[in-house]
């Protein structure tokens, strides 16, 4: 789009209060959105010129790519929906059309069960599917775990954050937006959390909700994704679990279908799962281990939830402190990780 245009089309969102179908009914109505800029009246229109000037030097200064609705390069996939932002704004190396997008996104106070069963789900994905691209919004919780474990299996990931690309919030993620704009990037149209909320529904394929409490962000999500018919799935929660309530209802209300892991929603989505090499004997998948630690790595990777040290203990029918020390050494290497209340879980 010419940069006149840009220019016009910004200010035109300006001046409504970026009212999308506002926004798009004069555009269409004029045929441009220069010409709608000329031909309709209203309060500030100086002001939300000086604005879009501002933008403009911003975007040419800092490289920043542009969508317009109306181009044949903005997502189809959002185009698909009757409140797609009139314009995305862009810094990374970002392909928003090619491949599948998975969008994962849960509670802020996230479990660290929640942030394993995300990077469980990441990195099975991986292995499968590999042109994935995972979406979220950088938010504390399950939204930074499914970019850093995005960033971990290699796939690009798509930050899609409630702000402008003048800041990056929480800061403390600034080191995982960096990293993501090697293989992805960052995806924005200034508006506030809801709008945010949209655009990551609006881009994906498949919705996942990890872990959600009864009212939040993520449920709106998931409200969005099932108003564009994009499918939503949810892992499901004990009872009385306060960040599994959302989760839960999405299930019981048939707003979401449940899964346990990747295979579940490769399988709904009727993607075709790349093949992993047969691997049959646990030798092949752990290497030069102890028995004894080959058979809790046995006993883990079938638990979904893990299990508690005096489990193992039990069903190894070894001493309590050959159990500990044993896990000790698969958590030092990498094999397994520890949860609070004693309980372990594979993470290979």
């Amino acid at each position: 789009m010419a940069g006149e245009e840009l220019k016009y089309v910004i200010a035109l969102g300006c001046l409504n209060l970026n009212n999308v179908h506002r926004v798009k009914t004069l555009i269409e109505a004029y045929g441009s959105a220069e010409r709608a800029w000329f031909e309709t009246s209203g309060e500030h229109k100086a002001e939300a010129l000086a604005h879009a000037e501002r933008e403009l030097d911003f975007i040419a200064w800092h490289g920043i790519k542009t969508w317009y609705y109306k181009d044949s390069g903005y997502p189809y996939r959002l185009q698909n929906c009757p409140d797609a932002p009139v314009l995305l704004f862009g810094k990374g190396n970002l392909n928003v059309n090619e491949g599948k997008f998975v969008a994962i996104v849960g509670t802020r106070g996230a479990t660290e069960r929640g942030k394993e069963l995300t990077r469980r789900l990441v990195l099975d994905l991986a292995k499968q599917v590999p042109d994935v691209t995972i979406v979220s919004g950088l938010a504390y919780g399950i939204d930074v775990a499914a970019h850093r474990a995005a960033l971990e299996a290699g796939l690009p990931t798509i930050i899609v954050p409630a702000h402008g690309l003048d800041r990056v919030y929480p800061v403390t993620h600034r080191q995982v937006a960096v990293e993501a704009l090697e293989k992805g990037g960052i995806l924005t149209e200034y508006l506030n959390f809801v709008a945010r909320n949209r655009i990551v529904a609006g881009l994906a394929d498949a919705v996942v909700v990890v872990e959600s409490k009864i009212k939040g962000g993520s449920l709106i999500t998931a409200s969005l994704a099932n108003d564009y018919n994009r499918n939503v799935y949810t892992f499901p929660g004990r009872p009385g679990d306060i960040n599994a309530q959302g989760c839960n209802a999405l299930i019981k209300k048939q707003r979401a279908m449940l899964i346990e892991d990747a295979e579940d929603l490769i399988l709904d989505m009727q993607w075709e799962a790349k093949q992993p090499a047969v691997q049959t004997e646990i030798e092949d998948l752990f290497g030069d281990l102890s028995d004894l630690e080959r058979k809790l790595l046995q006993l883990l990777r079938t638990a979904e939830d893990g299990k508690h040290v005096n489990e193992l203990v039990a069903e190894t029918a070894e001493a309590y402190s050959q159990v500990a020390s044993a896990l000790m050494m698969l958590e030092m290497n990498g094999f397994v990780k520890a949860l609070p209340g004693g309980i372990y879980i594979c993470r290979k």
